[in-house]
């Protein structure tokens, strides 16, 4: 005798070989984004450690320059405008690690980032050599991230309603 339930067993079957297909392709590409965030952070601490080095070295440069231990302020902008961009790099360096431990990035940490990338922008711009519909297009860009920024603290404070 012959039971109808074989074609609904065949494709049961097949149901569970997919199933575990999908989870080991998951754990696969999961596995595959750890190491590629592992790489990427240590890659981007030998950067920063490297940028931190050279922003010493700029720094002892601009004081050892005549007059000695003053630094003009075209130096000045200069070594704030590359401390900046180190700053970039260990705020890059804690969105990395956030994401290793909870597999998430931060909408906060992100809007910190390019907020100190657009005053980076603003240090290091000469106001006199660029058009001013460049000049709107930061200001319009640092007020959207300040507006983005304020928003996501207000979202953090408000307590969740079940």
């Amino acid at each position: 005798m012959t039971t109808t339930n074989q074609p609904n067993n065949g494709a049961a079957e097949k149901g569970e070989r997919g199933r575990t297909v999908d989870a080991v392709l998951e754990k696969l590409i999961g596995t595959a984004q750890k190491i590629t965030v592992v790489a990427l952070a240590g890659l981007l601490i030998v950067v920063v450690l490297l940028s931190t080095v050279h922003l010493g070295a700029l720094i002892v440069e601009e004081v050892l320059k005549p007059p000695r231990w003053l630094i003009p302020v075209e130096g000045l902008l200069d070594i704030f405008g590359y401390f900046l961009l180190v700053l970039i790099g260990v705020e890059l360096l804690e969105t990395l690690k956030a994401y290793l431990r909870k597999d998430v990035i931060h909408v906060r940490v992100v809007l910190e980032v390019a907020l100190i990338a657009m005053a980076r922008k603003v240090i290091i711009e000469e106001p006199n050599t660029v058009p001013g519909t460049t000049l709107f297009g930061i200001a319009a860009l640092i007020l959207a991230l300040g507006i983005a920024f304020y928003f996501e603290r207000q979202a953090k404070r408000e307590p969740l309603h079940s």
